[in-house]
């Protein structure tokens, strides 16, 4: 397999899996709604930094050492079902409220986005999946006398790219919506659903055999 060809192989098998409605889709889309474009670029971010994490571990042979051990494995599924129950949990609560669920403006924004990217950042962390799919990609598409840490940082960067380009898509498409979902009923319906979703991801990921 030459250099390109490990490439093209592994932007095809990434391109289907970022376009597969999931967690980091439905995380980018609420914030897009909800927080405004600012916030849901941070929280992008924060995924896409994530997964370069996950790209690099699983070059290096750490998820593999995660995958080997069943118990480090259920620790960190476990874990990161915890977390997205919380934020499932939390966004359900926070819709019941009167306050906060404007869409934000400049008051604040800076913290606000720096809070969207270390979300993007742990639930992508919190997510062996990820280093799963990794794990059972990236030494596929290693070319010989390629260096596997570089090979799988540039192939979670190509992850990246796709991944970014997606979510673009669904930003650009949230702030056309943003028009007839900007008052305060609408974005209490957005924040239920995003955050049944949430803890049902949650708890599809504490179930055995996943």
């Amino acid at each position: 397999m030459t250099f390109t060809q490990a490439l093209l192989g592994f932007a095809a098998v990434a391109a289907v899996l970022t376009v597969i409605p999931g967690l980091d889709t439905t995380l980018v889309l609420r914030s897009a709604l909800v927080r405004g474009n600012g916030y849901a670029v941070a929280t992008a971010l924060g995924i896409g930094t994530g997964a370069l994490i996950w790209g690099a571990a699983a070059a290096v042979g750490a998820a593999a050492l995660l995958a080997a051990s069943e118990v480090a494995y259920r620790v960190v599924t476990l874990g990161g079902a915890v977390y997205l129950v919380y934020l499932g949990v939390m966004l359900i609560v926070k819709s019941f409220r009167t306050h906060g669920l404007e869409v934000e403006g400049t008051a604040g924004e800076a913290i606000s986005k720096w809070r969207g990217f270390l979300t993007g950042v742990w639930t992508n962390l919190l997510n062996p999946k990820i280093g799963a799919f990794y794990l059972a990609t990236i030494p596929q598409f290693v070319p010989a006398g390629v260096s596997p840490l570089g090979m799988g940082l540039l192939l979670a960067g190509v992850h990246d790219l796709l991944a970014v380009a997606w979510f673009a898509l669904i930003i650009a498409g949230a702030s056309y919506a943003r028009r007839w979902l900007a008052n305060a009923r609408a974005l209490r319906v957005v924040d239920r659903v995003a955050g049944v979703t949430l803890v049902g991801f949650g708890v599809k990921l504490a179930l055995p055999g996943h």
